[in-house]
């Protein structure tokens, strides 16, 4: 962070140097992304981090549609909203709408004529692959809260996944049992000494150490922390 003036201005105002990793963002980071809150349909990316938090998808060009979607586009993106136009009417509205399920982008928001004919567009949410309608002038002023619902939904999810999938364990043994299909959790000195090694013969190693309160230890002596074991790709 010195060497290339890495800096931010912390919650007191003053300048501080930023703590850096050795090797920066990689490609482990997005398929670490994509298993996470990936499902059988496609990506599923949360609000924080997709590049297009919004797409505004043109069911016909018909009556004014074309015209109030690119309204829409206007009134998200000034609301702080990453919005994208999708008026390739050329291509099939099933076909479109099958491609930004399947690039992940949270909120789908569709605009055809019979809709606004209402007053509405139909907003679908990627995480639970919700639909409902809502009035073309209220979705700038409420997609900001529905987005920060979306990054806490799919978190929730993720966490409730995994802490299904994880179970304590009180040897070796049982280490690999639980292994074999999700997380093992086990006091981190009843590994001993040879534990890493023994669970390495299996393709199985401690991928972090955690508090009992699942918090980050600050050094891995520690008392009371936990290890947590998983399979090795």
């Amino acid at each position: 962070a010195r060497a290339f003036d890495i800096s931010y201005l912390d919650d007191q105002g003053t300048q501080q140097h930023a703590w850096t990793t050795s090797w920066g963002t990689s490609t482990r980071m997005v398929g670490g992304l994509i298993m996470t809150h990936g499902d059988d349909k496609g990506l599923r990316l949360p609000p924080s981090v997709a590049p297009h938090q919004a797409v505004v998808l043109l069911v016909r060009d018909e009556d004014g549609a074309g015209e109030a979607a690119a309204r829409l586009v206007a009134e998200l993106t000034d609301a702080g909203v990453r919005t994208h136009l999708d008026d390739r009417v050329q291509t099939s509205f099933g076909r479109r709408a099958t491609d930004w399920e399947l690039k992940g982008v949270p909120v789908r928001i569709e605009v055809g004529p019979r809709d606004l004919a209402k007053g509405e567009v139909v907003v679908a949410r990627r995480d639970t692959d919700d639909k409902a309608p809502v009035a073309v002038g209220a979705v700038a002023a409420q997609l900001p809260t529905l987005l920060d619902e979306i990054q806490r939904s799919l978190g929730d999810q993720a966490r409730r996944r995994r802490d299904d999938r994880t179970a304590d364990a009180g040897s070796i043994e049982e280490v690999l049992e639980v292994a074999a299909s999700g997380f093992a959790r086990i006091p981190w000195s009843a590994l001993g000494d040879d534990g890493e090694r023994r669970l390495a013969e299996h393709a199985v190693t401690v991928r972090c150490l955690v508090r009992p309160d699942g918090g980050v230890p600050r050094a891995e002596d520690e008392p009371g922390l936990f290890a947590i074991c998983a399979r090795s790709y």
